[in-house]
């Protein structure tokens, strides 16, 4: 198996951290866990009328409400090849008690998706079947997709560095050992990576193609490669990193091209340089996509979901960019909310979607943190892997967050240790 480790020696640091920068560091891993708790209620939530109705305006955190108006998670599929997967010794449970919302190769599924309902007219069961999709998470709690992030983060803490083959074996055991996962949605990159690995492929290249399986490119692949450049001394090593760990789960053009704008940006924020400058100087670098905001669910609506449009005309409505560069103060300017949130850029969980809106949000809010926190939470769509994202940014620009933020989260304790330990490698 091929070993890639970033090694921090004894004595040594990765980054000169003066003390203002080793505080937002702090601030932005904090950032990640509450934008992803205080948005984990109205996830892909896409129409606005039914968040308003179940949350009215989200201020704090909430527990996952049943039903979700638009969840299309009951009936996902994931279908490993069992008796290779025995036959190799290597686990293939990975839904352990949330095996009753999928369709697999090893459960009888029995709950009917006979309506197509939601903004991309996906396959849905009936209303009082659509579980949400972090079912049963309570006020505070994080997804799954943070708690990858604490696997990524304790075996950086536990190999005092970044070491590949360690958190593949740590991302392997977490997933497939019952009990560690709360959280019922499993993202399609890990259902089709543990099908890659119960047919014998090495571990370091089981990640599926964006070109295979479009929501390969999607907000999941920015977070941990971007938490992980932390590490690096300064950008250029970080983005290379970055894109190293991006690959080994998320073979995507459009991941690596938002990791190629975040990077940097993440790095010259947590330097202290001027946020509302920094943010509107690397908008430039973001092309925006051909086909966007309403354009994109009209076409998925079109098709009566996602789903039946070809593989080639999928990959040319996420990878054809037009010649235009995101100018955040003129959007800001020009837009009012309620037409950049869904209207001109989508909600959904697409980085090249995601990227000019989570950023837009930011300026709005002045980079406020809580307010920038919360107008993504309130924003609805893939609220929580671009909130993350976002969550990183805003941590980074502020010396001061709010501790009331960092106390509700349920795993405050765990997660005040992880962050602190993780810091102090620097």
């Amino acid at each position: 198996m091929m070993q890639n480790s970033i090694t921090v020696a004894p004595g040594t640091s990765a980054l000169q951290v003066l003390p203002n920068e080793k505080i937002r560091i702090e601030n932005a891993l904090w950032g990640l866990f509450i934008a992803d708790a205080l948005s984990m209620p109205a996830h892909w939530y896409y129409k606005l009328k039914y968040l308003k109705r179940d949350f009215g305006v989200i201020n704090g955190y909430n527990d996952a409400p049943h039903p979700h108006p638009e969840s299309f998670m009951v009936g996902n599929g994931y279908h490993p090849d069992v008796s290779k997967a025995k036959a190799l010794g290597r686990s293939y449970d990975i839904l352990h008690d949330h095996i009753r919302f999928y369709n697999t190769a090893y459960n009888h599924f029995a709950i009917q998706t006979a309506e197509r309902a939601g903004e991309h007219a996906n396959a849905m069961p009936v209303l009082n079947e659509r579980y949400h999709y972090h079912h049963g998470l309570k006020a505070g709690e994080n997804t799954l997709g943070a708690n990858l992030v604490r696997v990524l983060m304790r075996s950086v803490i536990a190999k005092d560095g970044y070491d590949q083959d360690a958190f593949l074996h740590d991302f392997i055991t977490y997933m497939t050992t019952p009990g560690n996962n709360k959280d019922p949605y499993c993202e399609i990159y890990i259902r089709a990576w543990f099908e890659n690995y119960s047919k014998g492929v090495a571990p370091e290249l089981c990640a599926q193609k964006q070109s295979a399986v479009w929501s390969i490119g999607s907000h999941g692949g920015v977070i941990r490669p971007l938490v992980l450049s932390i590490l690096a001394k300064e950008p250029y090593q970080g983005f290379g990193q970055a894109i190293s760990h991006q690959q080994l789960t998320h073979r995507s053009e459009n991941v690596s091209s938002a990791l190629g704008v975040l990077v940097p940006l993440l790095h010259a924020l947590l330097r202290g340089e001027g946020p509302q400058e920094t943010i509107s100087d690397y908008a430039k670098n973001v092309r925006l996509i051909k086909i966007s905001g309403e354009d994109l669910s009209k076409t998925y609506r079109a098709h009566k979901g996602p789903g039946n449009i070809p593989k080639d005309q999928m990959w040319s409505i996420h990878t054809e960019f037009s010649d235009q560069y995101l100018d955040v103060n003129r959007v800001l300017t020009e837009y009012s909310d309620e037409e950049i949130i869904g209207k001109l850029f989508a909600t959904a969980c697409y980085p090249e979607h995601g990227l000019p809106l989570l950023l837009c949000l930011l300026q709005r809010n002045n980079t406020d943190f809580k307010a920038s926190l919360l107008a993504n939470a309130n924003a609805g769509g893939d609220n929580v892997h671009r909130g993350m994202i976002l969550g990183l940014l805003a941590g980074a620009c502020n010396t001061a967050i709010p501790d009331e933020l960092k106390s509700g989260l349920l795993a405050y304790n765990e997660l005040k240790k992880e962050i602190r330990d993780f810091v102090n490698l620097l």
